[in-house]
């Protein structure tokens, strides 16, 4: 981005911009800071050079999340458009960057402000943030509730609906139930994924018995971002199969995602997918990981977590991903790794350890060995765990 082009989205001048790079000029207001912090798409803490201190434990305020889910009467005096996008975006920046006892606290406001403005555009993201951050925070059920309503909000619009039933998906693995994710993921991804480029020029079908069929292929398009909403669809469709032990259709997904992907360069990424090559190769160690192939996905782990695109990631990715990937060293004895894993993941992303119930799991079981660890004694001691 220019001097010019970020003077224009601020609507000021380039001078005044050339000023603030150079420290001939301060950034005395917080109201400024968050304006430019949303025109480059950062939290504002980046620009400040602060470090949120990020407390253990689930973070108080899902009960009000749960009110607001429960509410059905419309606000009477609806928000700006403009302003509610902009809530919206900062919800997303938040979670990226796993501020999740932030994220709480504003979720039940920006729920009853998003329905008030009747807008599915802005309804099914907040409802798919909220699905998001209950999944993280280990309520799995609720998680679907959000999910659900995002997919009702979305109603005959199938790209918002597409967006919605990653969160279903997301949240029906969250409760163990694999085989449902894979049926409502299939079916979602074909609808967006006309032409699914693969072997043998076939499409992937998902049915409610979870068979898959065949059709020959629509070479049809759709836009990067509609795409990139598909390919995801296949990767979450990929990682339930490999929950329910199937290999094949693990890889002829994952194989289908990655053709996707390679079709793909530099699209803004409106829905917040995350989707691309990096993306791919991260499922494909989690999927060798779930398949019982550990050592696999180590070696695949230890190649991908190098790259600049792994780096480029979210926080909030990057850290769930280093989690997980510590699971996997627990599986194979290495507790080593995994107390490495944990404490890359800690330093990405704190909430990501110190606030999932998963990430506890994960610390208390590293913990009993003796001598636990350092960097997991650390983080045990942190979150109140004792050997």
């Amino acid at each position: 981005m220019t001097q010019q082009m970020l003077a224009d989205r601020l609507r000021r001048s380039k001078s005044w911009v050339d000023k603030i790079e150079r420290g001939a000029r301060s950034l005395d207001r917080y109201s400024v800071i968050q304006e430019l912090a949303d025109v480059l798409r950062v939290d504002p803490e980046v620009l400040l050079g602060q470090q949120r201190s990020t407390p253990a434990g689930t973070p108080d305020g899902v009960d009000d999340i749960r009110a607001a889910l429960a509410r059905y009467d419309i606000p009477h005096a609806p928000p700006q458009t403009d302003e509610l996008r902009r809530q919206v975006g900062h919800a997303w920046l938040t979670y990226q960057h796993a501020h999740y006892g932030q994220l709480v606290r504003v979720l039940p406001g920006l729920l009853d402000a998003a329905r008030g403005a009747r807008s599915a555009e802005l309804l099914v993201p907040a409802y798919r943030i909220t699905s998001s951050l209950l999944v993280k925070l280990g309520d799995a059920e609720l998680a679907w509730l959000a999910a659900d309503r995002a997919m009702s909000a979305a109603a005959d619009d199938p790209i918002l609906a597409a967006t919605a039933a990653i969160s279903v998906t997301q949240a029906l693995r969250a409760s163990n139930r694999d085989r449902l994710a894979l049926t409502a993921t299939l079916t979602a991804a074909n609808r967006i994924l006309p032409s699914l480029p693969g072997p043998g020029d076939q499409e992937i079908c998902g049915t409610v018995g979870d068979q898959i069929a065949r059709k020959p292929l629509d070479h049809g398009g759709g836009s990067a971002g509609e795409r990139a909403v598909g390919g995801t669809l296949l990767l979450q469709a990929a990682l339930a199969a490999a929950s329910c032990g199937d290999a094949l259709r693990a890889h002829e997904l994952t194989d289908r995602a990655a053709g996707v992907a390679s079709n793909l360069r530099g699209y803004d990424d409106t829905h917040r997918t995350c989707f691309g090559p990096i993306a791919v190769d991260l499922v494909r160690v989690l999927s060798a990981a779930q398949l019982g192939d550990s050592d696999e996905a180590l070696q695949r782990h230890v190649t991908v977590v190098r790259r600049e695109a792994f780096r480029r990631l979210p926080a909030e990715y990057r850290g769930a991903y280093l989690v997980d990937v510590a699971r996997v060293y627990l599986q194979v004895g290495d507790l080593r790794g995994a107390s490495r894993a944990l404490v890359d993941a800690d330093s990405v992303a704190p909430a990501e350890v110190r606030c999932r119930p998963l990430a506890r799991t994960v610390i208390a079981e590293i913990a009993r060995a003796n001598p636990a660890p350092a960097g997991v004694a650390r983080l045990a001691t942190l979150v109140g765990l004792t050997r």
